[in-house]
């Protein structure tokens, strides 16, 4: 069996919080294979749905903390992009790792989804570390997870178009608000957190509420190849690009953006 210093070295983040269920859970098998050196660098409290935020304008505190034997553990009170780069920055770890795992998440992450995950975030902040990374997530149905056993294998797809739709409704101090997190593919009602909020009574409060799912229709999209029953793998790149070509147009447009006598400068 290699010694410590010839295993790779896999971190470990996420979004659902460093005592999330997904995170322990791998954490105890990579431990577990007894191949890796084990790293977690993960939030202190749930961080879902917070997309690729960072902190800038104060510190963070990193408290290391008891997990699986083998593991060297630190709860981060930051975003999980923050915890990413705080971990593979050799400032709470003597080395950067050889790879970067964010998740498991409680909830897939599909679609447009994936632009507000704060799991998908954490992978991508190590990407711009210029460390490789992956982001997991695992599919759930109200507050029970999918049985992973019944798969129908793997399937290399490309990020679709689904979403949850929604809207905003005003509400009182005592009504439920919705939770933010991945898993709104479901009744809104099964999604909801009570909202102790301590703003004045005067100002009006406002909850999310879904009113819908937009599908895929493409038989290759990441959404529709997990309905199906497909383990869905997905490469996704560091950049949003347009996804249509505006180059033509906008090197007509700009030039008049300059000339206030164009009527097509606003």
């Amino acid at each position: 069996m290699a010694n410590n210093s010839e295993k790779p070295t896999v971190m470990v983040t996420n979004d659902d919080g460093i005592d999330g269920p997904g995170l322990v859970a791998l954490v105890h098998v990579l431990v577990s294979a007894n191949r890796y050196n084990v790293l977690v660098c993960a939030p202190d409290t749930e961080n879902s749905a917070v997309s690729h935020c960072i902190t800038w304008r104060r510190p963070i505190a990193a408290k290391q903390v008891n997990m699986a034997a083998g593991a060297t553990a630190f709860a981060v009170s930051g975003s999980p992009a923050d915890c990413a780069s705080l971990g593979v920055c050799k400032a709470i770890f003597p080395s950067v790792p050889d790879l970067v795992i964010s998740g498991i998440n409680k909830g897939s992450n599909c679609g447009y989804h994936i632009v507000y995950s704060g799991t998908v975030a954490g992978a991508r902040e190590a990407f711009f570390n210029g460390v490789p990374a992956v982001s997991v997530s695992y599919d759930w149905v109200e507050d029970l997870p999918t049985n992973v056993a019944n798969n129908k294998g793997y399937k290399l797809t490309k990020q679709g178009k689904s979403k949850i739709k929604k809207t905003w409704r005003q509400v009182t101090s005592s009504m439920p608000k919705m939770l933010s997190s991945m898993q709104m593919e479901t009744d809104s009602a099964t999604s909801n957190e009570i909202d102790k909020s301590t703003t004045p009574k005067e100002h009006p409060l406002f909850s999310r509420e879904v009113t819908g799912f937009q599908h895929d229709n493409d038989d290759d999209t990441d959404h529709k190849c997990l309905q199906e029953g497909y383990i869905t793998v997905t490469p996704l790149g560091a950049f949003c690009n347009a996804e249509i070509d505006c180059n033509t147009y906008l090197k007509e447009w700009l030039p008049n953006v300059a000339d206030p006598s164009s009527s097509s400068a606003l």
